[in-house]
């Protein structure tokens, strides 16, 4: 009878445990899915694309593993709005009724109507560096809108998505005004609290009740001009802005 050494059973043993030690090494299977943003946390799908983690990965990085960021987001719900109308004011100037003026020093809009008065809703304009001036033409109205940061603003801000969908999360809120072919719009916010202040990367901001009620005043085509400072402001009001 043969006798097999002592030595050569242990390594057929010791190969006989490579491919459980091969399965334990491979990566959790959450890090070769998508990742979307949902209710405040990590949302893990399988639909295909490329491998995004949000946090450290202790099994390969030892508790060190790079920050990187979902390339998409969902916006959360998206429930009725309510149009709320702003307070009126006198204004001078001949500037037809129906025009949409911004006053980005004074951080408001204006939407003329007849006999010399207007809409006055309070907005959120550009920060230093990001304001301009110019005439443009609503060129779309989208209802809770896709946002799609261009590619600088990603690079400022690396931890942005490539995409949101439209949602009360989203900063565009619940409605986008184009301007043109431009990359500039009259939108709405996530955030209220930013409304009277320069905040944005040069869009104009409004609560998501005023730009449903300017939504249901303008057209594609309405003029819009943005101005530093509009001489037609006879701030005379008959209401008082709230928002």
């Amino acid at each position: 009878m043969r006798t097999v050494p002592f030595m050569s059973r242990v390594a057929r043993a010791a190969l006989a445990l490579l491919p459980v030690l091969a399965i334990d090494l491979n990566p959790p299977a959450a890090l070769a899915q998508d990742v979307i943003w949902q209710d405040g946390k990590p949302v893990f799908r399988s639909e295909g694309g490329s491998s995004v983690s949000t946090g450290p990965s202790s099994w390969l990085w030892g508790g060190e593993a790079p920050t990187r960021f979902p390339e998409y987001m969902t916006g959360g719900p998206r429930p009725p709005i309510s149009p709320r109308a702003p307070a009126i004011v006198r204004v001078a100037g001949s500037e037809p009724a129906g025009t949409v003026i911004i006053d980005t020093e004074a951080r408001r809009l204006y939407y003329t109507l007849p006999n010399g008065q207007a809409y006055q809703y309070p907005i959120s304009v550009g920060r230093e560096g990001f304001t301009w001036t110019g005439t443009e033409q609503i060129s779309r109205i989208a209802d809770w809108p896709d946002w799609h940061p261009p590619a600088e603003m990603r690079q400022r801000q690396p931890e942005l998505p490539k995409k949101m969908t439209g949602g009360l999360r989203n900063p565009l809120g619940a409605k986008a005004l184009y301007l043109g072919n431009t990359l500039y719009r009259i939108h709405g916010t996530n955030d209220p609290s930013t409304i009277g202040q320069a905040a944005s990367s040069g869009c104009f901001r409004m609560t998501n009740e005023h730009v449903t009620h300017l939504a249901g005043l303008v057209g594609v085509g309405t003029v819009v001009k943005v101005v530093r400072r509009w001489p037609g402001r006879r701030l005379l009001a008959q209401g008082q802005d709230r928002f």
